[in-house]
């Protein structure tokens, strides 16, 4: 989102939003405030990711909350572009006030992060027990509000000692793809969260106590004591302490063995007397040496002994604390084990017990540290069995194994009579209408692949798909027969068990169960499993809201567009009676632009992801290539200064030119979905043009709008709040209506019916104004 000044707080020294150069005696031309502004925009996207991904482990977080998390992060850094604005005009000597916010920032990350981990022992919610929507929301804004306030009235003074708008967004853009980089490629693989904020916030302070000799004194030894106090708190191990200690309070009265933040998430490893547990986001994801027996003896053996011969295997999460070890029971079997996160890997491996050593120390388990997909994209080798050991759907990552594209990937994958096992979850004494819904979406499309699908039914449903009808004729005789044959040993498949577990009255239930459940398939670019499992989640925590969410799935493109139209016939009829109608139309298309902004790079790493695997040093570049665009945009229009002359004409362009790129978008993105034309250099083009199309369209917005004989803090507080808005709604509605009701291509779709509504506006108030 773009950061802009608020009403009130134009510079004198500025024309017409153009910077008078030379007459700033702030200090605002000297090279030291360039490299401050830098680190301002590097420290706000580093306290952004940093506090998103510490409040995910205490919330469990799914789309609908990370897009909560980041809309309370821009409203809480609107308040103080708004506040920093009248505090910067009451304020003769901004350079005091510039570094006043910059210790504030530097003092108040470190509490955030803190915060975020112990909220839950100071509300006395017991460690493991999820909140529900409300509490995410208020707690997350009281935790972000600090840090978000400050950064926020930064970028505000900032843009006052520049004495330029536009300057100021191009350096703190420039500072975000930075800090980008930084935290992808250095923070989050070697250092923790409070020696990152350190750090950036040392740098901030250090380049405040040398800009100024103007800055007041009694500051100046405020800056130098509070970087000794830095010092002292690294050279001490404070740091380290502070981390311990927010840790041991964030886990209550569990023994923490490690704690990592990985590139993909967190994660942690406790110990009770007998028993470690691996934790990724908060989740208990893997409990050795005593996992489930009964989740890990069937559906670590039962594929296995539907299959006749089985020797080479695939298996996709989850697989350490049982069930490799389940799997290499059957003799001349071979495992290729790959993890959403290879780092859990390691984690397992640097907190060894006997039964997690003896599964990855196995020759016959071979290791593979990369993504599923991508891995299956790129290799030729093929399966007997392939495994999904992923037992929910809780976010689009997971998502990507459940669908129709999926299953036709591993089917390329699988020898002559191979089977491709998942599981979901089940009940065998009532299916709600939303567990219906998950598990027929996906059993929809298993069935467009595989012919024959075998169903066991239970507290965990099972799915057998395959291409050779014999999976649908192995009878519990049968398997018990292949169990004996092959010397495996288990507490629970003997023949009796097995005939009640694979009770065909049991199927015939399901089947019926199953009456009125959705038509859908779960694909890759409409992933609806997802909007549904958010819905079963919502429903656990914050039943209220759930008759709403279940209103969204009747929503279809034709009402979206009917909505649109009537709300440009509206709006065409109201301006029409408004003299300010031009500010008005204006401020709804940059609404539209801050809309498509967010979402064209949410689908655009959706689809990244979709197509290549979950790569995030790819996806943390591309998200750096977009603030790149942006940054050569806004530069573009700051320094062509025949643009404020046909600033009407040009913007009118824009407007159409981002309705035909999201066209190409959509079009780009279903070339690759049906031809496989995957490619780093297509998504880094499609994501710097997006961000070139925003760095252009917003300083031609300001020139047109201060044109309407406006003032910049008016103009810039009107766009500002426009393009917040569109922004915000765009990312709250992405994860839980846009991508997995409407899909990619329909969204695609309405992001173009609503740029091409405004600007109709827009040329209907030109045209009203002449």
């Amino acid at each position: 989102m773009r950061k802009i000044v608020s009403p009130g707080t134009v510079p004198s020294n500025t024309t017409n939003g153009i910077a008078v150069r030379g007459q700033s005696p702030f200090g605002g031309d000297s090279p030291l405030f360039s490299l401050l502004v830098l680190i301002t925009g590097a420290g706000g996207i580093i306290a952004q990711v940093i506090l998103l991904r510490e409040l995910l482990v205490g919330f469990y977080g799914n789309e609908l909350t990370i897009g909560v998390i980041l809309a309370n992060w821009v409203i809480a850094e609107a308040i103080g572009v708004s506040i920093g604005g009248w505090l910067a005009e009451k304020t003769k000597n901004k350079s005091n006030l510039f570094t006043i916010l910059t210790a504030s920032f530097s003092i108040v990350l470190p509490a955030a992060i803190y915060l975020s981990r112990i909220f839950k022992p100071l509300l006395g919610i017991p460690f493991g027990e999820g909140v529900g929507l409300p509490a995410i929301l208020l707690v997350s804004f009281f935790v972000l509000l600090p840090a978000a306030f400050c950064h926020g009235a930064l970028f505000n003074c900032g843009t006052n000692i520049l004495s330029s708008l536009g300057r100021m967004y191009a350096w703190e853009t420039i500072g975000t793809v930075a800090g980008g980089l930084i935290i992808t490629y250095a923070f989050l693989p070697f250092v923790n969260s409070f020696l990152a904020v350190f750090i950036i916030g040392f740098a901030g302070l250090v380049s405040c106590f040398l800009l100024w000799r103007s800055l007041a004194k009694i500051l100046k030894v405020i800056l130098l004591m509070l970087c000794c106090f830095m010092i002292f708190l690294f050279l001490s191990g404070e740091i380290d302490h502070l981390q311990r200690n927010s840790i041991a309070k964030q886990w209550q009265k569990e023994n923490v063995l490690s704690y990592r933040n990985s590139l993909y998430g967190n994660i942690v490893v406790t110990k009770q007397p007998g028993q470690l547990t691996f934790f990724y986001n908060g989740t208990p994801i893997i409990v050795s040496p005593h996992p489930d027996i009964t989740f890990v003896e069937e559906f670590g053996n039962l594929p296995l002994l539907f299959h006749p011969h089985p020797k080479d295997i695939l298996l996709i999460s989850g697989g350490a604390g049982g069930l490799i070890n389940e799997i290499l029971k059957h003799p001349d079997v071979r495992i290729d084990y790959t993890e959403l996160d290879p780092m859990i890997i390691e984690a397992v491996k640097n907190n060894p017990d006997e039964l997690t050593a003896k599964e990855l120390h196995s020759p016959r388990v071979n290791i593979i540290k990369m993504d599923g997909i991508f891995f299956l994209r790129n290799g030729r080798r093929q399966y007997d069995v392939i495994f999904i050991g992923i037992s929910r759907i809780s976010d689009l990552t997971e998502n990507r194994f459940f669908t129709q594209e999926f299953f036709s990937l591993a089917k390329e994958h699988l020898n002559p009579g191979g089977i491709l096992a998942l599981r979901l979850a089940g009940s065998l004494a009532y299916l709600s209408q939303d567990l219906k819904d998950v598990n027929a979406s996906v059993l929809n499309s298993l069935t467009v692949s595989y012919p024959f699908v075998r169903i066991i039914p239970g507290d965990s449903n099972m799915f057998f798909a395959s291409a050779n009808r014999d999976i649908l004729q192995a009878s519990p005789s049968l398997i018990a027969e292949r169990a004996s044959t092959r010397g495996i040993t288990t507490n629970l498949l003997v023949l009796t068990y097995l005939q009640y577990r694979l009770d065909p009255w049991k199927v015939i239930w399901f089947h019926k169960s199953l009456a009125g459940a959705t038509t859908r398939l779960n694909q890759d670019l409409r992933p609806y499993a997802v909007f549904k499992a958010l819905v079963l989640w919502n429903k656990q925590f914050s039943p209220r809201l759930a008759g709403f969410l279940d209103s969204l799935e009747k929503i279809g493109l034709l009402q979206v567009a009917i909505a649109i139209l009537l709300l440009t016939f509206i709006l065409f009829l109201i301006l029409r009676k408004l003299k300010q109608r031009v500010k008005l139309a204006l401020s709804l298309s940059i609404f539209t632009t801050g809309f498509f902004g967010m979402l064209i790079t949410l689908m655009l790493t959706f689809s990244f992801q979709v197509f290549t695997g979950y790569l995030y040093h790819k996806i943390g570049l591309l998200v750096s290539i977009f603030m790149a665009g942006s940054a050569a945009g806004s530069l573009l229009i700051i320094k062509n200064t025949h643009a404020a002359k046909h600033a009407e004409v040009l913007f009118i362009g824009l407007e159409l030119f981002i309705v035909n790129f999201t066209l190409l978008c959509a079009g780009i993105i279903y070339l690759m979905a049906q031809h496989g034309l995957l490619g780093f250099p297509i998504f880094s083009a499609l994501f710097f043009i997006s961000g070139l199309l925003l760095g252009l369209e917003f300083p031609l917005a300001g020139r047109i709008y201060l044109g309407e004989k406006a003032g910049l803090g008016e103009a810039c507080g009107a766009l500002y709040a426009a393009d917040l808005l569109g922004g915000w709604l765009a990312g709250i509605a992405a994860g839980v209506f846009f991508l997995p009701i409407l899909g990619i291509f329909a969204t695609c779709l309405v992001v173009a019916l609503l740029k091409l509504s405004s600007l109709l506006l827009f040329i209907s108030s030109l045209k009203a104004y002449d």
